[in-house]
């Protein structure tokens, strides 16, 4: 219960405050858009870039929890991800707070879950991780960043929401269980570098984690 009061007062919180207190959105905001309607290719700030690209990452990697998790659950998971693809972590929120705690994984893994399964894929993802890092760290202007999430409500809202996916993902129940479908104990030294390593820790957890241990109903 204080599970779920505290996910739910997040996704409140975090609403009210981009709805009526974050900056206010520009009039130009629309103005890449424009010009690459018109045959030019904008310049944005590779800093946004790479922030916008990896909260993409870090659905994908909530993905590859989910899916295996909402097989378990009454919930269909794959309309909260695919929610989250257009409103980040405000439609994740929902589905952590709503889910139950299971740790079992019944049945066999059809071709989407085996790929989310896969070692391959967290290596993917970490490598485009560092690629997106070393493209907003060599090239971004950082000065101009925090100009824009000092003015900007869309840029202002989308770092907010960055935090939270990295904040969010050690807190519910979701990595518990999928640790223990694998046969792995929370209070393991995995699992503390997971929850304590920003974005790196759960993507060191998905190129390592055993594959999903499946057990009859």
């Amino acid at each position: 219960m204080l599970r779920r009061l505290g996910l739910w007062a997040i996704w409140v919180s975090f609403l009210v405050y981009v709805l009526g207190f974050a900056p206010p959105l520009p009039a130009d905001t629309l103005q890449p858009l424009q010009t690459l309607l018109s045959g030019q290719i904008p310049w944005i700030n590779p800093v946004l870039i790479s922030i916008f690209s990896m909260i993409g990452i870090w659905i994908l990697i909530y993905s590859c929890l989910v899916f295996a998790d909402g097989r378990m659950q009454s919930l269909p998971a794959w309309a909260f991800i695919l929610a989250s693809a257009g409103s980040g972590v405000l439609a994740l929120i929902p589905y952590l707070a709503l889910r139950e705690p299971n740790d079992k994984f019944s049945g066999s893994k059809d071709g989407w879950l085996a790929l989310l399964d896969s070692h391959t894929t967290g290596f993917i993802l970490t490598f485009s991780t560092l690629v997106l890092l070393g493209f907003a760290l060599f090239f971004g202007d950082w000065g101009g960043f925090l100009h824009e999430f000092q003015t900007n409500k869309f840029v202002h809202g989308m770092s907010l929401a960055f935090c939270l996916f990295t904040l969010l993902f050690p807190y519910p129940t979701l990595l518990q269980d999928d640790m223990g479908r694998r046969g792995l104990t929370h209070d393991s030294q995995l699992f503390r570098w997971v929850a304590w390593v920003p974005l790196f820790g759960p993507l060191l957890y998905l190129c390592v984690r055993p594959p999903l241990l499946a057990r009859r109903s």
